[in-house]
C-alpha cells in the first residue's frame, strides 16, 4: 500500500541492464520487468524501483544518497555479493545497533547491507 508522502519509488543509473537483472535476482531475489531497452523495473526489495541505462553511478562519494539493505546473515550476504560480481568497498565495520558493510554492483552504484549480529 502506498502512503501518502512516503518513500514509494527508488531508481538507480546501470550501464550493464542484463548484468543488472542478474547480480540482483541471485544475490537478493529481486524480480525485474523490462520496459524497453533502457529501463528495467524491479520489485521484492522492500521499496520498488528501477534502473535506466546511464554510464553515471550513484555513490556516496558523489554525494549520492546511501540506500541500506537489512540482512539476518551478514557474512552470508557478503558472500553470495561477492560471488555474484559484486565488490566489497567498505569491509564490515562496527556501528551502534550492528554491523555494516558496503558493496559495489555490477554497475558500479554504491549500496549498504547491515544486520544486528
Amino acid at each position: 500500500m502506498t502512503g501518502h508522502e512516503n518513500i514509494n519509488y527508488i531508481e538507480f543509473p546501470a550501464a550493464d541492464l542484463s548484468a543488472t537483472k542478474q547480480f540482483y535476482n541471485k544475490v537478493f531475489g529481486w524480480v525485474f520487468a523490462d520496459y524497453g531497452p533502457d529501463y528495467i523495473a524491479f520489485a521484492n526489495s522492500g521499496v520498488d524501483g528501477g534502473f535506466y541505462r546511464s554510464d553515471k553511478t550513484s555513490s556516496v562519494a558523489n554525494g549520492a544518497a546511501l540506500v541500506v539493505l537489512y540482512s539476518k546473515n551478514l557474512i552470508k550476504t557478503e558472500q553470495r555479493i561477492v560471488a555474484s560480481g559484486g565488490k566489497i568497498i567498505k569491509p564490515v565495520f562496527s556501528f551502534p545497533g550492528g554491523k555494516r558493510f558496503h558493496f559495489s554492483d555490477p554497475s558500479g552504484n554504491e549500496l549498504a547491507v547491515w544486520s544486528e549480529q
